[in-house]
């Protein structure tokens, strides 16, 4: 694979994530050799994905390409690359490209969707992780408006025109509030044909509220923006399967939709190779220590959504969203320079920066300590933190200008049809 021989010591990294960046991040000027190795070229914000998803934003304004964002570090190599193994005992990686030897192995993998083992929902429902695939499902939204408006069956309009979204976090609650403002801004300018009415758009949680991990007065205030908006909010509700057109609940109801996005869940996702009981078979999360030690291993770590650090505070591990990932990066980075020079780590700590979430216009939550506030104030808040934390000034740029054109017109430009989707 091509990565020059080195006396320093060889630290591979496996993610570009958010916990992968902020630890190569904080080895600026250490005297090593850091290959990142990831299956696409490219950091992806995440947090974003959903407005690509419902045409508010195009890909290439919340990913940045990972050679960029270290193209000043010196001794610095990234490989696009499936990490197939690790092989602890012989200090190796085995990848789609070849076997490389390392010092050290930093371990940021992020998550993926978890269908809890239904084959039904896997094979049909929409999942939300990559930019790929939140392009597939703009592309599968726009195609079912269009071919709504061009049918003259009163059923087959309304299966198309029926939206379910399944999870009531964060992901989910914007999901649904994005299609309720795309509903009301687009469809009565774009599809005269089609009445506002005719297009539902469906919440599932399974729990007693939305955003769960919120306070319960910001889920409160989340659950009356969506219902504001028109969503269709279904509480203590689970799905049992999804056949492509039909989803059926737990209690044996139905509904009959053409677009099913599951938001329900996450899983870590660990690389092979390690030893079982350092592995949490429920989460697929790594035993990590205060440093971020693999349980069992001295030079192997984990970071971030994989990574479960068992503390007072989190008995179940810290959340599995950004602000973990980026402080548990940051932290091993110094405790890095730190080992590199004979000192003792520190352990990490986390700093809880607080939640939000944003459902629509002018219409978001915020959990800061024990502060909770909601409505415009809100948003705007939620507003500058996203674009704090994106990747490049002009992906900065180009989000804002894209919210500013989007709040002043109630418009989405991005709603194109670039690469119509088929399922397989």
């Amino acid at each position: 694979m091509n990565i020059p021989k080195t006396d320093k010591p060889r630290i591979v990294v496996i993610g570009g994530g958010f916990g992968g960046i902020s630890f190569i991040k904080k080895m600026n000027r250490a005297k090593v050799q850091v290959v990142l190795f990831d299956r696409h070229n490219y950091h992806t914000f995440q947090p974003l994905l959903y407005q690509v998803s419902t045409a508010g934003l195009e890909p290439d304004s919340i990913a940045y390409p990972l050679r960029k964002i270290f193209r000043e570090r010196d001794d610095f190599h990234f490989r696009m690359a499936e990490v197939e193994e690790v092989d602890p005992e012989k200090n190796e990686i085995h990848t789609s490209i070849g076997s490389l030897s390392f010092d050290y192995l930093v371990i940021a993998t992020g998550t993926r969707t978890n269908f809890f083992n239904n084959k039904g929902i896997q094979e049909n429902g929409m999942p939300m992780k990559t930019i790929p695939q939140a392009l597939n499902m703009r592309s599968l939204i726009l195609q079912n408006i269009e071919e709504a408006d061009i049918t003259d069956d009163p059923e087959e309009k309304r299966q198309l025109l029926n939206f379910v979204i399944v999870g009531g976090g964060p992901t989910g609650v914007e999901l649904a509030g994005a299609l309720a403002e795309f509903r009301k801004g687009i469809l009565e300018n774009d599809y005269p044909q089609l009445r506002i009415e005719d297009m539902r758009v469906h919440l599932i949680e399974g729990g007693d509220r939305v955003l769960a991990p919120m306070s319960k007065q910001s889920s409160n205030k989340a659950l009356k923006f969506l219902e504001g908006l028109g969503v269709e909010v279904h509480l203590n509700s689970l799905v049992k399967d999804y056949d492509g057109t039909t989803v059926t609940l737990e209690d044996g109801r139905t509904s009959k939709a053409k677009t099913f996005i599951w938001a329900a869940g996450v899983t870590g996702s660990p690389v092979r190779g390690i030893k079982a009981n350092s592995l949490i078979e429920r989460s697929n999360r790594y035993v990590v220590d205060s440093f971020n030690r693999i349980e069992g291993y001295e030079h192997l770590f984990a970071l971030g959504d994989v990574a479960k650090m068992v503390t007072e505070q989190f008995p179940e591990g810290h959340p599995q969203v950004a602000q973990p990932a980026i402080q548990q990066g940051k932290r091993l980075g110094r405790n890095f320079r730190r080992m590199l020079k004979g000192k003792e780590m520190k352990p990490f700590k986390y700093f809880d920066k607080g939640t939000m979430a944003t459902i629509g216009r002018n219409k978001a939550v915020v959990d800061i300590k024990n502060i909770n506030f909601g409505g415009a104030f809100a948003w705007f808040v939620w507003m500058f933190v996203h674009l704090w934390f994106l990747v490049g000034f002009r992906n900065r740029v180009i989000t804002f200008f894209n919210w500013t054109y989007n709040y002043i017109n109630y418009d989405r430009a991005a709603r194109l049809i670039i690469r119509p989707f088929k399922k397989n």
